[in-house]
């Protein structure tokens, strides 16, 4: 089958998921190879856990949005203080993009194998994109800003996309001063994270984009 003809029919099929009830199977029986990652438009995600930073580690909340589980916008703060860390910087914002590329270029020509907790695995891999704001030992909070670039992964809990989820997200930042020099003199000049988090994703319908609606004639 070309790509034309199967594309098009598979963004039919999108258009159709939309509309069904969480828990829908396939006419033979089996899960529908999505595993509700397209019973809804919108993917919530809210998780708490730890960062292994330079020094020490830090507690970590997140938020996440997604768009049909493939491109979104992500925010999480750090707070070494709250664990009686010395961990530098003592604490973190970030905010940016988050893209999972995998999910719907792997259904979309057919390569989902059908074992839920394997394929949530691989479509999860994300690149992550964005800002953060530290506050170094003895300064006040969001004193230096700069850039951060990561990967995340996630292991569902259940073999379903809505439900409990564990997080690993790890990267590397940089200062707005150590871009523009290209001199690192100190962890808060450049430094790498690894976060673990426990997460709670919710798949919704929140018609965003609404397949129902017709141009008007």
């Amino acid at each position: 089958m070309r790509w034309g003809s199967r594309g098009g029919a598979a963004w039919a099929w999108v258009a159709a998921s939309l509309a069904l009830p969480a828990g829908t199977a396939r006419a033979d029986g089996r899960p529908e190879p999505t595993y509700g990652r397209l019973q809804g438009d919108v993917t919530l995600v809210a998780g708490l856990g730890g960062v292994v930073a330079a020094r020490g580690g830090r507690a970590e909340g997140e938020l996440r949005v997604r768009y049909l589980e493939s491109a979104g916008l992500f925010v999480t703060y750090e707070d070494g203080a709250l664990v009686a860390s010395a961990a530098e910087p003592t604490r973190v914002l970030a905010a940016g993009l988050e893209l999972r590329p995998l999910f719907l270029a792997r259904w979309l020509t057919g390569r989902e194998l059908q074992r839920a907790r394997f394929d949530l695995v691989v479509d999860s891999l994300g690149l992550e994109l964005g800002a953060m704001f530290e506050q170094p030992a003895g300064t006040s909070f969001a004193s230096r800003a700069g850039m951060q670039a990561g990967l995340g992964l996630e292991v569902p809990l259940l073999k379903e996309a809505s439900g409990p989820w564990l997080g690993f997200h790890a990267g590397v930042r940089w200062s707005d001063a150590a871009l523009a020099s290209g001199v690192v003199a100190t962890a808060d000049d450049r430094s790498g994270f690894v976060a673990i988090t426990l997460a709670w994703h919710q798949v919704m319908l929140t018609h965003v984009v609404d397949t129902g609606d017709e141009a008007p004639q």
